[in-house]
């Protein structure tokens, strides 16, 4: 289970002195245990499944690039550094993601189904896609691909 992977993975940093790993592990798990209260209630971390901490695992990515780009808008160097080395330990956990040619791909199915709706069609295309694309991603794709039919 993912959940267990990152305790092992946790204590492995802390026996190594890498304390920007274990910092940004921490918090995971912290923002993992809060999540399974959220949705379980007393069940808690037992009932969390490797989709669930894959979903704080994407949003705590998109809250590091959320912050680096602030970051570096700000023109604060010395943080962008520091959110990127944490989104990189993140990142290891997550899918990979696909190339933009295969959600093109992907997404031309979606797109053939000649909906109007752009929320209908990204609904469409996230089921479509099944997290190995980044939602920013799929959307600005999709709006070039539906202003070019």
């Amino acid at each position: 289970m993912l959940l267990d992977g990152l305790r092992q993975d946790l204590t492995a940093s802390m026996k190594k002195g890498d304390s920007v790993r274990v910092d940004t592990l921490r918090f995971l798990l912290a923002a993992i245990r809060n999540s399974a209260i959220a949705k379980y209630d007393a069940a808690g971390e037992s009932k969390m499944t490797d989709a669930d901490v894959l979903d704080v695992i994407k949003k705590q990515a998109k809250t590091h690039r959320e912050s680096i780009d602030a970051f570096t808008k700000g023109n604060r160097p010395d943080l962008v550094e520091k959110e990127q080395k944490e989104l990189a330990i993140l990142e290891v956990f997550l899918p990979k993601q696909i190339s933009d040619e295969e959600l093109k791909a992907l997404l031309a199915q979606v797109v053939a189904s000649r909906e109007t709706n752009f929320g209908l069609l990204m609904k469409q295309a996230m089921t479509a896609v099944g997290g190995k694309a980044d939602g920013g991603r799929v959307s600005s794709i999709l709006r070039q691909m539906t202003q070019n039919k």
